[in-house]
């Protein structure tokens, strides 16, 4: 799964973290990915995931200086079903290992990785989680090139790759074209195709089916059985978060 969960912002009204919190997490242990991605996580908001879900932990670090502070790229992973191997964290730019601003972006950006073991069959698996700048257009495609030369430069053994996120980025766009020379598109590899609505921007906006697709799961030697926009709702009809989580259902090749 993959989720811009939306960063705790006071002037987002009846949509504030507060009110939307239990839900997330609800909705979290209802689904019970294996893998989790989260967007737009906050040090406390993490926080609060950590103390409320079972069997999960997590990495990742803050993007405003590799630590605690800014938004995190944060990777869940049911503790009882995988392991974890290594992990590590780069910045979108230039300077990819150390705290920078690339190219034309409006702010630091990050992109969080770890190596897996399934505690069942033993197979290894990469899984990136990122988030694009939502302003920087040579910024969101440098960031795809520089994504596919880190998973070239890391996965010398082959292994089975995902990579997910809230990419700012709608499908016939360049940065997603770039990927989807090297990756393939989840959705496009289900039998039956995307499962839900089109898009997974929602902006909050309770009335309208969600349009803008700029949320993906992308994946390399996997099979794909389904792939969901969950357009769940609170009970007073408010969406959990400004995005949809994306859920994929997968398995090895071998």
């Amino acid at each position: 799964m993959t989720y811009n969960i939306r960063f705790d912002n006071e002037q987002d009204g009846l949509n504030k973290w507060e009110n939307r919190k239990q839900g997330i997490v609800n909705l979290i242990e209802y689904y019970e990915p294996r893998i989790l991605g989260v967007q737009e996580a906050m040090e406390h908001q993490l926080n609060y995931l950590d103390d409320n879900l079972t069997n999960y932990s997590r990495i990742g670090v803050g993007r405003d200086d590799g630590k605690a502070k800014g938004e995190f790229c944060a990777i869940y992973y049911d503790n009882n079903q995988l392991s974890l191997v290594n992990e590590s964290t780069f910045w979108l730019s230039q300077r990819d290992n150390r705290v920078s601003v690339g190219w034309d972006a409006s702010m630091e950006r990050i992109c969080t990785y770890g190596l897996f073991q399934d505690k069942i069959n033993n197979n290894k698996i990469l899984i990136f989680n990122t988030h694009y700048d939502h302003i920087g257009k040579i910024a969101r495609e440098k960031s795809s090139e520089l994504i596919l030369n880190k998973i070239k430069e890391i996965n010398k053994n082959g292994f089975p790759v995902i990579l997910l996120g809230d990419f700012n980025s709608e499908p016939n766009s360049k940065p997603i074209k770039l990927i989807t020379k090297e990756l393939e598109d989840g959705a496009k590899k289900a039998k039956n195709g995307i499962y839900g609505p089109i898009g997974t921007f929602t902006g909050f906006k309770i009335n309208t089916k969600a349009q803008r697709r700029i949320d993906y799961i992308f994946i390399k030697n996997l099979k794909v059985n389904t792939y969901r926009h969950i357009d769940d709702k609170m009970k007073d009809n408010n969406y959990l978060s400004d995005h949809l989580p994306v859920l994929i259902e997968l398995e090895y090749l071998n």
